[in-house]
């Protein structure tokens, strides 16, 4: 079969640990030409690029990098897809939300330069706190709302998946779960949705377990922070923000858990919500609905409420 042509630029804006690893599993994906690897730091985006392109013989990619450090945004110039990483990670014993004022002003310089350098790009934000950096994105490009969606259901179904194949002994392949929600503490994982080797999750589980499980999930940040110490998770979240811009770039119309605007889909409108969506070339082309457990979908509802009031501070940040 005919390799697939490689085509289309995506630029990471932060080169830490998150910025790095999703610059590299870009690359390797080997589908597009070129990675942009871009930071306030002189000379770190460069010898990064340089270092993974080094290892381009060894895994057998062509993708090039190209590191820009110095905050500058030249080269980064048309970029399909920017994935914005760039903030402060958590320390042990902060929330999320701690975070929200001096990230703020971070992701909103970023995205001005966003609009500024690649008008026609998807954005898609990591910082945290996720939904509320998502809707300030989208304030400061001024870009339609489909163009602009956050990673965190990705990553948070991620480890409720994981949780599920630990507990019960079998690989992940044979799970399927699915969080929805905020990434935060309103998050809603969906036990209803979720299934073993095709059983109902409630057949093969206690209630009680199914319940921890929940709240593993819920904490599955905090978790990794309190255990490293020193910064935050990053393999897990790269690989969730590479495989939303890989399916953005290929138009792949895959059905994705991202924080996405909601217009009416739940009974829920005007806020940026972690749902299913289904994404392709021009970001989110609609909300996707499945049915919810009464309280699954009252949970949705209270996640909304909780984010919406955040979500139209940070208009002033």
């Amino acid at each position: 079969m005919a390799k697939q042509p490689r085509n289309g630029k995506v630029t990471v804006v932060g080169a830490g640990f998150y910025g790095s690893t999703t610059a590299l599993r870009l690359a390797e994906y080997d589908v597009f030409e070129t990675v942009v690897l871009t930071d306030i730091v002189e000379g770190k985006p460069e010898g990064l690029a340089l270092d993974m392109n080094q290892s381009r013989p060894i895994e057998g990619f062509e993708t090039q990098v190209v590191g820009v450090g110095g905050g500058s945004y030249e080269g980064t110039e048309g970029s399909d897809v920017v994935v914005i990483t760039a903030g402060l990670p958590r320390k042990p014993g902060m929330s999320r939300m701690d975070l929200i004022e001096t990230n703020a002003g971070i992701v909103r310089q970023v995205a001005e330069n966003i609009a500024r350098t690649s008008p026609d790009a998807v954005v898609i934000v990591v910082s945290n706190p996720l939904d509320e950096m998502t809707a300030l994105a989208q304030l400061a490009t001024g870009f339609p709302k489909h163009r602009v969606m956050g990673q965190a259901g990705m990553l948070d179904t991620a480890r409720f998946t994981n949780n599920v194949a630990e507990e019960l002994g079998v690989p992940v392949s044979s799970v399927q779960t699915l969080t929805l929600g905020s990434h935060g503490d309103t998050m809603v994982p969906v036990p209803s949705r979720c299934t073993v080797d095709g059983r109902p999750l409630a057949d093969v589980m206690a209630p009680d377990r199914v319940e921890h499980l929940v709240q593993r999930t819920r904490n599955g940040g905090a978790e990794v922070v309190a255990l490293l110490k020193t910064g935050s998770a990053y393999y897990a979240p790269s690989a969730a923000a590479a495989r939303m811009a890989r399916a953005v770039m290929e138009d792949s119309g895959a059905v994705m858990p991202v924080c996405a605007w909601v217009d009416g889909e739940y009974g829920i409108s005007g806020v940026y919500l972690g749902v299913e969506a289904e994404i392709g070339r021009e970001g989110v082309r609609r909300v996707v609905e499945s049915d919810l457990a009464e309280s699954e979908l009252t949970g949705l509802r209270e996640a909304a409420e909780a984010v919406r009031a955040k979500q139209a501070d940070v208009a002033d940040l």
